[in-house]
């Protein structure tokens, strides 16, 4: 017989899920951090951590993009998309500033990065309220048909922007939080 599944149950069901993504983007930025420091001997953490949120910033611009096209229907693969980004640059960034990753408090560590990148009102995407009025304005004069047109052209630029934005916070919270790690580190050798 099936049983509903409890809060408790639903919470570690994700725990292990994200632990399992970390642990394979830890792999995978691995490779990606060799070549960037390869292709930018001379660059400092700092200016690494520009590059790798650059390069965040641009797949989530274009994924944006793409997802605002659909409109209300890309937003699932929209917040997906950005969520998994926000892991990759965060355990990116770890590894950059040589902090291991293996260990589950280490993991819960990266998402709490990631929600501090994001805050707690970004949750409350800024340009909402304006589309929303735009969105009202244009049904008052033209109708269903017209406003079924424009949002996805207006959400396009709007997508591509918020999912540019939320990937800098988090770049920046990254950068803040594992600089400090690696600090106390070297402070105690």
């Amino acid at each position: 017989m099936w049983e509903v599944p409890t809060a408790r149950s639903v919470r570690e069901l994700a725990y292990r899920r994200v632990d399992r993504v970390i642990l394979g983007e830890i792999e995978r930025a691995r490779p990606r951090l060799r070549a960037l420091r390869k292709e930018h001997p001379a660059a400092g953490r700092p200016e690494l951590v520009d590059l790798l949120v650059e390069k965040k910033r641009s797949l989530a611009g274009t994924g944006g993009m793409i997802s605002g096209s659909f409109g209300i229907a890309g937003v699932p693969l929209d917040i997906v998309m950005v969520t998994y980004l926000q892991i990759s640059l965060a355990v990116e960034v770890a590894l950059l500033h040589g902090v291991n990753l293996k260990s589950k408090t280490a993991q819960r560590d990266v998402l709490d990065v990631v929600a501090r990148g994001n805050g707690v009102n970004t949750l409350y995407r800024g340009g909402a309220p304006l589309l929303a009025r735009f969105a009202l304005m244009l049904l008052r004069r033209r109708g269903w048909p017209s406003l079924g047109r424009v949002v996805p052209v207006l959400a396009m630029p709007v997508c591509a922007y918020l999912n540019s934005r939320d990937l800098t916070r988090v770049g920046i919270a990254a950068h803040r939080h594992y600089e400090g790690i690696a600090l106390l580190a070297e402070r105690r050798r």
